[in-house]
């Protein structure tokens, strides 16, 4: 029944929890693993489930992820697959930006109108996470059910983040809070024994849902509703047969900056998490970069993408994306390195050295902690940063401090000898 299903990925809004990576970029086109943009999860998951026509709706600093999107996802002509951006748009009966998730659709109902389709999903932008949505379809059709929503189970600890659902002995969601602070108690749900013994009781909406066609244009047009959880779910779960497709295997949100670095750097792991070697690869844009080499350099738990050129000393649980240069006796630990978009060429780098100016990657002798450096980010020779007292968070022009990581912002320079 796939081939019934519609995917809406929502690029979400300004993203200002995840600046400065997306001052420039809007929140799916993030680089994340390296070699991918938080995007293609999403979309890789879609194909994977069979499901081959997708939108991706964005209104901040799309050029980037319009860009990715062109040059990645190509499909035969003779085929109905396509993934394709929805910016927001000004038309006759609207002249605003997208106002939530639900004012997003809503907007671009007249675009899914030239399709044959029975069922919407609906996806976020920005979490990593591996599911066979066609499971999730399957039994949302077995189930004649209205609306399904997948959910995960969470420690208490993870309660206030989160749209808390309770299920009948059917998987009906009878009712739903939104993110409850105190008194919560009461809103365990029946679990897996597994589930049950790491303390993980609570049922989370993760943000995936799907909609039988006609239910959503009823449920979008004629009212001002914005948002999916805090209005037009709550209020569906009373008048509606609203299902829940409980989901055990790993999902995160990654929309701050610890939870991204965080998620970025748990792939190092021995056995990750998030399982990168999985039979279901992430698709991505294909680069015709030559193979990463290396010189001298003791590495422990540590990804290199592609076109890579390293003489470090030491790697230690780093994630070094692609084209990214290291030079000579530098040291990193526990960071993410974006890399770059293209190389700089020998004549570039020798006149950059002769006006003692850094080179686009990370200089010799440099020794960075627990950072996260932009694209195109250019740090001299004798950099230090991170190796000292705690930092203040706050943003200090090149960079930003934020719970302990420093982001390097994209194209920033880090001159000779800084210590940060």
């Amino acid at each position: 029944m796939t081939s019934k299903v519609i995917s809406i990925v929502l690029g979400g809004g300004q993203g200002s929890r995840l600046a400065p990576l997306t001052t420039t970029r809007s929140k799916p086109a993030v680089p994340i693993a390296g070699k991918y943009r938080l995007v293609d999860i999403p979309i890789s998951n879609c194909l994977h489930s069979g499901i081959h026509r997708i939108y991706v709706l964005t209104q901040f600093n799309s050029a980037s992820l319009n860009k990715h999107i062109k040059n990645t996802y190509h499909f035969s002509n003779f085929s109905e697959a396509f993934v394709d951006i929805l910016a927001a748009e000004q038309t006759p009966t609207n002249v605003g930006w997208y106002q939530g998730t639900a004012d997003a659709v809503r907007q671009s109902l007249h675009h899914l109108a030239v399709h044959d389709f029975e069922y919407v999903l609906i996806l976020s932008g920005d979490q990593l996470y591996q599911m066979d949505f066609a499971h999730m379809i399957e039994q949302h059709i077995a189930a004649n059910a209205d609306i399904s929503i997948a959910t995960i189970p969470v420690h208490a600890n993870d309660v206030p983040g989160f749209g808390i659902l309770k299920t009948d002995a059917e998987s009906l969601i009878t009712s739903f809070i939104e993110k409850p602070k105190t008194n919560f108690e009461s809103w365990a749900s029946d679990v897996s024994p597994q589930m049950a013994a790491e303390g993980r009781v609570y049922l989370a909406s993760m943000g995936i849902y799907i909609f039988n066609k006609k239910l959503l244009y009823e449920l979008l047009e004629g009212n001002d509703h914005t948002d999916f959880g805090k209005e037009i779910i709550p209020q569906s779960i009373i008048n509606h047969k609203v299902l829940s497709y409980q989901y055990e295997g790993y999902w995160t949100d990654i929309g701050t900056i610890p939870s991204f670095f965080e998620a970025n750097i748990g792939l190092t792991d021995d056995i990750p998490k998030f399982n990168l070697f999985d039979k279901h690869p992430i698709y991505t844009r294909a680069r015709m970069l030559p193979p990463s080499k290396m010189s001298g350099t003791h590495v422990d738990k540590v990804i290199i993408a592609d076109g890579c050129i390293i003489n470090a000393s030491q790697l230690t649980r780093a994630l070094i994306g692609i084209r990214s240069r290291i030079g000579f006796e530098t040291i990193i630990e526990n960071c993410y390195m974006m890399g770059s978009d293209n190389y700089q060429t020998l004549e570039q780098i020798a006149e950059l050295h002769e006006s003692q100016s850094p080179v686009m990657g990370i200089g010799d002798r440099c020794h960075i902690k627990n950072a996260i450096i932009d694209k195109n980010a250019s740090i001299g020779d004798d950099v230090q940063i991170n190796c000292g007292e705690p930092l203040e968070n706050g943003d200090y022009g090149a960079y930003v401090v934020q719970d302990g990581i420093v982001i390097v912002k994209k194209r920033a320079v880090i001159p000779n000898g800084t210590i940060i």
